[in-house]
């Protein structure tokens, strides 16, 4: 069993790689919530449809996000009526949301109301969201305090930032079974997601990070970061404002507690040999996703060095 920690572009394509070489019912996909939002009376999940998507061969490649070949004929008339159309959710998007809505409205949990729209798309991989309870990513700028959301579509993430907080958390629990797969995973993998935004509302979540710390899988996370800079959006941006080197180094910062392996773009080797030498364990490859070769090439290089972490942490507990 492999169990992804994920969220984010970068971790939809990653988990696109794995979907490819990995059988849907070895997969658990454990989802940031933090970035959901209410739209248009509608609740919103932007990760987990993005990660739906990709498991049921509907994601827009072009994109990178909803559903391919969309149309947006709703978001043009909304528009024209004067309500707000700064989020682009498409026709067949919108579907998703208001099933989601419909099923929450039923008093169906988030993950519930998962289980049934992969289901109905014929997702056979296992999709958890963080929790059930909502959690918010919050984005203290100087223009006030915004959604993710807000902050990075409507805004375009040009905000200088403060702090980022994730409202709930603290009154929050793992969502059924998240837990659970964390403990009984062979192998966890922490996608290459914001740290910030995409993983840390994850890990913010009570107990999540413990289990991580717990586990008797290997851990293993790949880097958002190349050549210290962030492959797209704000990642950089965010570390930097939470006082984590923009850097590979940054990334073995936020995971240093439960990370076991880092794996990193061919292009950060040198500050790889320097973290060796801080006692990290980090695996050199070629992490870049530009097409489907591209992203199966990753997810194998991945599942090889966690296999064999695994093997020789088998290999040292046997008498």
């Amino acid at each position: 069993m492999i169990v992804v920690l994920t969220g984010g572009t970068g971790g939809a394509k990653f988990v696109d790689g794995l979907r490819q070489v990995v059988p849907p019912e070895e997969l658990t996909i454990i989802v940031n919530t933090g970035d959901d939002l209410i739209w248009w009376g509608l609740y919103v999940s932007p990760d987990i449809d993005s990660i739906t998507y990709v498991l049921a061969g509907l994601l827009s490649k072009e994109r990178g996000w909803g559903v391919k070949g969309d149309t947006f004929y709703c978001l043009q008339a909304m528009g024209q009526l004067g309500q707000p159309n700064w989020f682009h959710v498409g026709d067949h998007d919108l579907a998703i949301h208001l099933t989601r809505t419909q099923l929450l409205a039923e008093k169906k949990t988030l993950c519930e109301a998962t289980r049934e729209i992969c289901g109905k798309l014929g997702v056979q991989a296992r999709i958890l969201p963080m929790s059930d309870s909502r959690v918010e990513t919050r984005v203290l700028t100087p223009v006030g305090e915004l959604s993710f959301e807000e902050y990075f579509v409507q805004r375009w993430y040009q905000d200088p930032v403060q702090s980022v907080r994730f409202a709930g958390a603290e009154d929050s629990k793992p969502a059924p079974g998240v837990i659970e797969a964390i403990r009984t995973a062979d192998l966890v993998l922490l996608a290459p997601s914001n740290p910030i935004t995409s993983i840390g509302p994850i890990l913010a979540v009570p107990g999540i990070r413990e289990a991580l710390l717990a586990s008797r899988a290997p851990v293993g996370a790949v880097s958002p970061i190349v050549g210290g800079t962030a492959v797209s959006g704000p990642a950089g941006i965010l570390m930097a404002s939470q006082g984590l080197p923009v850097s590979i180094a940054g990334i073995a910062k936020a995971y240093h507690d439960f990370l076991d392996v880092l794996v990193v773009d061919d292009r950060d080797a040198e500050t790889a040999t320097q973290l060796r030498r801080s006692g990290f364990r980090v695996h050199c490859t070629r992490t870049i996703m530009r097409n489907a070769e591209s992203k199966v090439a990753l997810a194998r290089a991945v599942l090889s060095v966690m296999s064999a972490e695994k093997s020789s942490r088998t290999a040292s507990e046997t008498p």
